[in-house]
């Protein structure tokens, strides 16, 4: 099964639990957003053959050149077309810009892990993102 066709099936099958089974008076529903890799160093205005492996500081272009993932479309699409309000965490774009965000450059092995973040660092900034939604909200 392709694997944007088989991504889309689980959101929808996720949607459709989250449609019948929450309840909005008791319940808020956060979704996280697609966090991205760095595979590509043109992304970045590097080389094609650059990925995440010593980077070791944020893009600053930001101007960045790489269009979302597929999966953002896919979960855009899925949350519009839900009963129940889903609030998209939306953290796709500032982490494409922290290809340094990796764990690569200190593993000390030859290779990417570009699908990984450090600890301290970006997945900290997501959670701020949601503390900072939570204590905004008046319950």
């Amino acid at each position: 099964m392709d694997r944007m066709a088989a991504y889309r099936e689980a959101l929808r099958t996720w949607s459709k639990w989250v449609d019948s089974n929450v309840n909005t008076t008791t319940t808020q529903v956060f979704f996280q957003g697609i966090s991205p890799t760095h595979f590509n160093g043109k992304e970045w205005n590097g080389t094609k053959s650059t990925t995440c492996t010593h980077q070791i500081r944020p893009s600053t272009d930001l101007t960045y050149e790489s269009d979302p993932p597929p999966e953002v479309t896919i979960v855009k699409e899925v949350l519009k077309n839900m009963s129940t309000p889903v609030v998209l965490l939306d953290i796709t774009r500032l982490s494409q810009l922290r290809k340094d965000g990796h764990p690569s450059i200190y593993t000390g092995l030859k290779g990417n892990d570009c699908s990984h973040w450090c600890l301290a660092g970006v997945p900290d900034t997501w959670n701020e993102i949601l503390y900072a939604f939570l204590t905004s909200r008046k319950t």
